[in-house]
């Protein structure tokens, strides 16, 4: 028997979702801030290490952490119900 999808378990799930990605991003501009920080000890910062740093830790703590989130929200979600591999087989 097919799973059903569940709109109230799939709103609470969305609303979840984006209070996990607001944090994530607010992880990220921390991460950030420290980064740059660290590496104001070294020396001057430049604009292209400034924009070289902001891009790629925000965008990969965005990236690992957003996929993780994507993973969790198609679970709780209900999406993950109606798929089934080898082991949800039934033998007719």
């Amino acid at each position: 028997m097919p799973a059903t999808f569940d709109r109230d378990r799939a709103a609470a799930a969305r609303a979840q979702f984006k209070r996990m990605v607001g944090w994530i991003a607010l992880a990220g501009v921390v991460l950030v801030i420290g980064a740059l920080w660290y590496l104001s000890l070294y020396g001057p910062l430049r604009l292209h290490m400034v924009i070289a740093t902001i891009a790629g830790v925000f965008v990969s703590v965005m990236l690992g952490c957003g996929l993780f989130a994507a993973a969790f929200y198609s679970d709780k979600s209900g999406h993950d119900d109606a798929a089934t591999g080898p082991a949800g087989k039934t033998d007719r």
